[in-house]
């Protein structure tokens, strides 16, 4: 086995590209391993992550006229941008989406996608056999039970692949807090969807710029 590890291994903007599977409403109606409002939370700020950090970044749904457009949070981050709609299953068989990553000329490739067990796994497990580096976000993703999403995850780990959350990968590409190109996208992505941390840097914002009192009399 190899494994990843050294400074090579983690995960770098320019070398990233995203696609994103299938985060729809036949599959969220079935959510069963995380709480739906964070799944759909946790993707927006992914998606939000990948256009502050310039990442290339691939939607995709299953026959969308009765499954469900993808959610319009997801869509409105990249607006005007074609959503590839399959009949596959299986993403990493449908060679528009290929090609579409392919053309990126990026090599580590990021999946998230509803559900774990079937559209995350089925191209992730695929992608690894062709020698792809990929990772999955695991908080992007949830699978129709626990169960189901948890044994995708062992599965896609014991073929190769590399788990994430989203804040996980934030911290990967930001790297450096001597980077400022990408400080400000990144500052409104944790305060939209970071929750208490969000909340914090804006209080501290607050204490910042409020007066202190002179109480000298």
């Amino acid at each position: 086995m190899t494994f990843r590890n050294g400074l090579d291994s983690l995960l770098r903007p320019e070398d990233s590209v995203l696609v994103l599977i299938d985060h729809q409403a036949y599959q969220l109606a079935n959510l069963n391993s995380h709480d739906p409002q964070a799944v759909v939370n946790n993707t927006v700020a992914l998606a939000k992550l990948a256009k502050a950090f310039n990442v290339p970044t691939i939607l995709t749904s299953v026959i969308a006229e009765r499954g469900g457009l993808l959610f319009k949070q997801i869509t409105d981050v990249f607006p005007g941008q074609d959503v590839i709609d399959r009949t596959w299953v299986n993403t990493w068989e449908d060679k528009k989406v290929v090609d579409a990553v392919k053309a990126t000329g990026r090599k580590q490739l990021i999946i998230a996608g509803l559900w774990t067990e079937v559209c995350v796994a089925m191209p992730v497990i695929q992608a690894l056999g062709e020698g792809w580096d990929v990772t999955v976000i695991t908080d992007a993703s949830g699978g129709s039970s626990l169960e189901s999403h948890q044994v995708a995850i062992q599965r896609m780990i014991a073929a190769g692949a590399n788990m994430m959350t989203w804040m996980a990968l934030a911290g990967e590409w930001q790297r450096d807090w001597a980077r400022t190109e990408h400080v400000k996208e990144l500052t409104e992505v944790l305060i939209s969807h970071m929750a208490g941390s969000g909340i914090a840097y804006l209080w501290e914002q607050q204490l910042l710029n409020t007066p202190v009192a002179d109480n000298a009399s």
